[in-house]
């Protein structure tokens, strides 16, 4: 049996998971789809939307620094900026360059969640990890909560200053084999790493009620009026399904872990292993080889599943790449190679990706009508992933199963 509700109607619903979630939600929303919630409702998360002069006289209020420049970062529903401070500096010696991270107000309500996602940052980048850490405030805080401008009004927004990472995220970067494998190994590393970690709060990493929780994967529902396409609608619709079915019966088979829940193109920092003058002596070698220089963005870590870390990684590096089937092989080489999945994980991996695509397609193209103006980073799942999901989908869980399996196979044998 599975309990849901409608966040637009509030209705409840236990049913079979055997049922089509399509009737589940038609008998308790009256077949509305939620495209009855009102305007408050849709857009309960409000991103914050400082101006520079505004980071310049935050910065300097809450962390005494100077800043010579500011420029914005891209964000989903969030505020960043790198943060460029002048090397002379009163009080303490500062680097010079940092990302102001401004929270959206919804994430900022859980001052809990935050503390527990900048504490296991830092505790990753001790065990060695390319994560950023905090700056502390002039009062010796990793965070603080302040009136933030969010378009016509102020609301409470917790502000972090983290050091400044290098390197390029992989988005539109030729990712060949090696990195892919290097990605899913530290993926694993990570994960196994945070088995490790200790923290009053953890339990606030239970997110059980978390829209981009795969095990709410139901949830889209609410959300999918704004796909206008019927073809791509009718497949979330399946997929949904398909989850209620199969993988919901044996989510308790699944190893618990501490994950990252967003390891994705643009959260994934690289640069080349070797200097320029190093590759240019390196006669023959037609790409450089790279390496994980940052991993950013903790704002979707919770309590879940090694699989869903695995299956969200997959996912994300399969945009943009010229060869996006091999895409899963290759990652999951490297996360096997310190983590080893379970029979029945494995046999979830593919549906599982799946629903992340269906997520991050679905809620960008929703996000999008309250935030037009961050066109370009919203959309960016929806550039090439509904004509992959599509791929997918037609080719099938087995077929796709077998490139996966024996490209990772073929890692055993070299």
């Amino acid at each position: 049996m599975w309990r849901s509700h409608c966040g637009g109607c509030g209705g409840v619903a236990v049913v079979d998971v055997e049922e089509s979630l399509w009737w589940m939600w038609r008998s308790h929303c009256g077949g509305c789809l939620c495209e009855n919630m009102t305007d408050s409702e849709k857009a309960a998360v409000i991103r914050p939307s400082l101006s520079e002069a505004q980071v310049v006289e935050l910065v300097g209020r809450l962390y005494g620094l100077k800043v010579s420049k500011v420029k914005p970062l891209p964000s989903y529903i969030d505020q960043n900026f790198h943060v460029l401070v002048c090397e002379t500096q009163e009080g303490g010696n500062h680097g010079k360059s940092y990302v102001l991270k401004v929270l959206n107000t919804d994430n900022s309500q859980d001052a809990d969640l935050v503390e527990v996602q900048t504490r296991v940052m830092m505790f990753l980048n001790q065990k060695g990890f390319p994560t950023a850490t905090p700056i502390t405030t002039i009062d010796g805080k990793i965070m603080s909560l302040e009136m933030i401008s969010c378009g016509e009004e102020y609301k409470n927004c917790m502000v972090r200053l983290l050091t400044y990472l290098p390197g390029t995220n992989l988005l539109g970067i030729p990712a060949d084999p090696q990195i892919l494998y290097k990605i899913g190994r530290t993926l694993a590393q990570i994960n196994k790493a945070l088995t490790e970690f200790k923290h009053p709060n953890i339990e606030s990493l239970r997110r059980d009620s978390d829209d981009w929780n795969l095990l709410n994967i139901h949830q889209l529902h609410k959300y999918l009026f704004a796909v206008k396409n019927t073809s791509d609608r009718q497949i979330v619709e399946q997929i949904i399904q398909q989850f209620m079915k199969k993988i919901l019966p044996n989510i308790n088979n699944f190893h618990k872990s501490i994950i990252h829940g967003d390891f994705s193109h643009t959260n994934i920092l690289v640069q080349p292993l070797h200097s320029s003058a190093d590759c240019s002596k390196a006669a023959g070698h037609m790409q450089q080889e790279l390496e994980i220089s940052g991993i950013l963005d903790f704002g979707e870590m919770a309590c879940g599943y090694y699989v869903y870390d695995v299956a969200i990684c997959i996912m994300y590096l399969t945009l943009d790449r010229e060869d996006p089937l091999h895409v899963g092989g290759h990652i999951l080489a490297g996360f096997e190679s310190v983590i080893p999945l379970t029979l029945q994980e494995r046999d979830a991996l593919y549906l599982l990706v799946l629903c992340r695509f269906s997520q991050s397609l679905v809620f960008g193209t929703y996000n999008f009508l309250h935030y037009p103006d961050n066109e370009e980073y919203l959309l960016t799942t929806s550039r090439t992933g509904w004509k992959h999901l599509r791929q997918l989908w037609e080719l099938g869980k087995e077929a796709v199963e077998k490139v996966w399996f024996e490209t990772a196979k073929s890692y055993l044998t070299l």
